[in-house]
């Protein structure tokens, strides 16, 4: 069996969180098309529903819609079963459901700040426990975790001290549990991307002034697609990454270098 045949994702089991548009979108259709059963997991249930069906149509695999707010632990849990239940198992999960505050930080409300850090940390959190909790179970599995370039530099001009937090503290969670369950078959790495081109930031009114800085900015001149992050996470998911844990996957086009 060449390479390819390798890494590809039949016969596996996953779900991914903010799945119904944007980067977990795009990582769910790659997962689909590499052969695995997904789960789009979305608050969104109506837009998640859509896009299960795009992609069961696209690819012919097994994908079902889950509504799920990720900072709740009794909906993690009843969404980490109801993906068990659903599609028979559970192989791997892309935690990828986060959101931004630009505010400066003497201006933050104690709200504004709480609520990145519940939805980027804490739901990481506890979706990594209940994926974490039947992998550990069943023979193991492999966790994905999205952080962001946002952990290793602070961000200009926008000020979004909290989200810097939060994806900082995303990094070093997917550490420690790489290390407590190395020796129990779970890995648990996590990707960090740099400016995506996501259909919803292309289009929003107050990031388009901000583009033109950022490729400014950028030694590639560009965003990246999200499309550019799908291959490092269909290794992730896959057995061919099976010394790959703890580990952190800057995809920025150079962004960081500087």
């Amino acid at each position: 069996m060449g390479l390819i045949e390798k890494m590809r994702l039949d016969g596996k089991k996953g779900f991914v969180t903010g799945a119904a548009r944007g980067i977990g979108k795009s990582t769910a259709t790659a997962f689909a098309e590499a052969g695995a059963d997904v789960a789009i997991v979305d608050l969104d249930i109506a837009e998640a529903k859509k896009t299960a069906q795009e992609l069961a149509d696209k690819t012919g695999r097994k994908v079902i819609a889950v509504g799920c707010d990720c900072t709740n632990p009794e909906q993690v849990d009843a969404m980490v079963e109801q993906v068990i239940e659903e599609l028979g198992g559970l192989d791997f999960c892309h935690n990828n459901a986060g959101i931004c505050i630009n505010a400066p930080a003497e201006e933050m409300t104690y709200d504004q700040w709480n609520k990145v850090i519940n939805i980027n940390l804490n739901g990481v959190f506890l979706t990594d426990i209940a994926a974490g909790k039947y992998m550990l179970a069943h023979g193991g599995g492999s966790i994905i975790n999205t952080a962001s370039m946002s952990a290793h530099i602070v961000n200009v001009p926008q000020p979004q001290c909290a989200y810097n937090a939060s994806k900082a503290a995303v990094i070093q969670l997917t550490k420690s549990l790489a290390i407590e369950w190395a020796k129990k078959g779970v890995r648990v790495n996590s990707i960090s991307p740099g400016y995506i081109g996501t259909e919803l930031t292309l289009n929003s009114p107050t990031l388009i002034p901000l583009i033109e800085k950022w490729n400014e900015m950028a030694p590639l001149g560009r965003m990246g697609k999200p499309e550019e992050l799908q291959a490092i996470c269909v290794y992730l998911a896959g057995d061919t990454s099976s010394f790959t844990t703890g580990s952190d996957f800057i995809i920025d086009g150079a962004f960081t270098c500087f």
